[in-house]
């Protein structure tokens, strides 16, 4: 059983919800059990009672140097020391260093466009392409979140019941995230499975689709990876049908390599969104891509020109922490990418044994320092398949029983682990002893055998 609430805590809690509606400032961070964390170092974190945390969760995954970051928060203090300031007015040094940073070592950018958060950048994309092809429809993955906007916000995390069998070739069910939107009224968004090329075929011929856009891996419900082919095969139905292939990126992007997952599959996209690890925590987004599509934000045309604005794009404090990430990133590429390797490894290998002796029925997915566990005989390839086999009830109650043993993911199922840079074997083997006591604890001695 999780610890009752402590009195801090209590106070906290209610103190929050009376002036702010669920006590958070974004909706997703409600979890119970409720905890408050006031402090985070290296790959730690710490409660309002002064209890230590291993983290995983990583503030849903920017955190690929590990928290507070020491040159990072060093350079971010001399900037501010330098008088660097919001001016609001003409170019800045710090935004043509960083976006100079960015398209010399990101083979899928040409150009640039810093915006705050990763949901505005994914807005961004899709008004560019709209701007660039002159369509309105767009195709989004059952299954994968691609920010908050309202066209996007849709088809993630849902019930057979919300969007029936499965369909192949099609689409599915549009399926608001929440309400006071008019997706459904526009019905210009379509969203099909993952790995299912045949039904974006299908949507391209009935409509006039501006763009795809796609996290490259589904790392909102785990790791949900393309089967051999699968990114190529958008590649080519993009060029077919001529709409632009966006890659999500906000949390593949620079975790897996310095040119995110698109450099390691070889697959170009058309326009390309990042967030989260490039600036290590600091509220950081960008879109990039082609730089003939990049140059649509000055088209001498005002009829084509996309809206791009923003008071706090490029704010210099965000900006100086991508600026220093992405130096030491491109710094330390080999020693950073094959520490997180090996020790995702680790994890991966200890976590199938640890199931494996209990009996429990489990695969693990993994790419480089993101994984996911997932209680089914095999790793998905798309949302159905997690919908249909994977046991949510036993996933949320191992996830509570491993945060009452100081090791924090956050307790929603299915949701990616990330391991950071600072993580050592160490902190492997301290969690993966945590976890199989949590694992004896969800399926007591006999009950494996019984799990659905």
């Amino acid at each position: 059983m999780p610890a009752p609430v402590s009195d801090a805590l209590a106070t906290l809690l209610s103190r929050n919800a009376a002036y702010i509606p669920g006590g958070v400032s974004s909706i997703n961070r409600v979890i119970d059990p409720p905890i408050s964390f006031v402090k985070g170092e290296g790959a730690y974190l710490w409660d309002i009672d002064g209890k230590r945390y291993v983290d995983y969760h990583a503030a849903f995954a920017p955190h690929f140097l590990g928290h507070n970051f020491a040159p990072v928060n060093a350079a971010v203090i001399d900037a501010l020391h330098g008088g660097e300031s919001l001016f609001g007015a003409g170019p800045t040094q710090l935004e043509g260093r960083l976006a100079e940073l960015i398209c010399r070592n990101v083979a899928a950018v040409e150009k640039v466009c810093l915006q705050n958060t990763g949901s505005e950048a994914t807005a961004l994309a899709i008004r560019l392409s709209r701007a660039i092809t002159g369509r309105q429809h767009v195709i989004v993955v059952q299954g994968g979140y691609n920010g908050n906007g309202d066209e996007l916000a849709c088809n993630v995390f849902n019930t057979l019941a919300e969007i029936g069998p499965r369909v192949s070739p099609g689409e599915y069910p549009l399926r608001p995230l929440g309400a006071g939107t008019t997706i459904e009224a526009t019905r210009f968004v379509h969203p099909v499975n993952f790995n299912d090329p045949e039904s974006i075929r299908y949507v391209c011929r009935r409509y006039p689709v501006a763009a795809m856009i796609t996290e490259p891996i589904l790392q909102n419900i785990g790791v949900v990876k393309p089967r051999a082919g699968y990114l190529e095969a958008l590649r080519m139905l993009a060029d077919e049908f001529g709409f632009l292939l966006i890659f999500d990126e906000v949390k593949t992007g620079f975790r897996h390599a310095i040119g995110g997952y698109s450099e390691i599959c070889g697959v170009k996209p058309d326009l390309v969104t990042y967030g989260k690890a490039v600036a290590n925590g600091f509220p950081l987004a960008l879109v990039g891509g082609k730089r003939e599509y990049m140059d649509y934000v000055v088209h001498p045309d005002p009829a084509k020109r996309p809206l791009v604005s923003g008071t706090y794009n490029g704010h210099p404090v965000a900006v100086t922490a991508a600026i220093r990430t992405l130096e030491y990133l491109i710094a330390n590429k080999t020693p950073v990418y094959q520490h997180v390797e090996a020790l995702g490894r680790q994890m991966e290998t200890g976590l199938r044994d640890i199931f494996a002796a209990h009996g429990v029925t489990a695969s693990i997915a993994r790419q480089g320092s993101a994984f996911s566990y997932y209680l089914m005989p095999r790793v998905p390839e798309d949302f159905h398949d997690i919908i249909e086999e994977h046991d949510f009830e036993r996933d949320v109650a191992l996830r509570r029983a491993v945060i009452d043993l100081g090791v924090f993911l956050v307790p929603i199922a299915t949701k990616q682990c990330s391991i950071s840079a600072a993580h050592t074997a160490d902190d492997i083997r301290l969690t993966l002893a945590q976890f199989d006591r949590a694992v004896a604890t969800v399926w007591p001695r006999g009950a494996a055998a019984s799990q659905r």
